[in-house]
């Protein structure tokens, strides 16, 4: 029986090159995609988690300048902070239903479900939360815990003009 996956990444290799070849994968349904650089994936989330710290700065900002002249209890003020840490990304998700936002634009990659490389859609705000919220975290208890990640992947960033190229050979 032939290996289909080394079959295919030989001949990526042959016409793309070895780096592309290296980083080719398959969807659940068996179509080919070439995933995103590492240093892509990074910089692109970097570039996602400075415009959710942008935006809850402004949030931030527009609330205070908002209330400076009123007596609010600290409650109502800690939940609206709460509020902007959480609505910043869900609201900066709704533009990430086709898969890219201003990090995938600027780094060329898109994230797409890993069952079919289709548009990850309503998931988007979550998945724009998990980015901007739960994946520092994430890091961080990794790290304090000395463990790789565990769980099953749901979404995966692709490289957009390798996997183009991919398909139109």
């Amino acid at each position: 029986m032939t290996d289909r996956p080394a079959i295919a990444r030989e001949q990526v290799e042959r016409v793309l090159g070895p780096k592309v070849a290296k980083r080719l994968g398959a969807f659940d349904d068996g179509t080919l995609y070439v995933s995103a650089g590492g240093w892509a994936e990074l910089l692109a989330w970097l570039v996602d988690f400075a415009v959710y710290l942008l935006g809850a700065g402004a949030g931030f900002v527009v609330f205070a300048v908002a209330t400076r002249n009123s007596a609010i209890p600290d409650s109502a003020a800690l939940l609206t902070l709460l509020g902007l840490l959480i609505g910043i990304p869900v609201l900066y998700g709704l533009f990430f239903g086709g898969g890219r936002v201003l990090g995938a634009a600027l780094t060329g990659t898109r994230l797409v479900r890993i069952k079919d490389g289709g548009r990850i859609g309503a998931a988007a705000c979550w998945a724009m939360l998990v980015r901007t919220l739960l994946f520092p975290l994430l890091l961080v208890a990794m790290v304090l815990a000395g463990s790789g990640g565990v769980g099953s992947v749901r979404r995966v960033s692709i490289d957009e003009e390798a996997t183009r190229r991919l398909r139109s050979r």
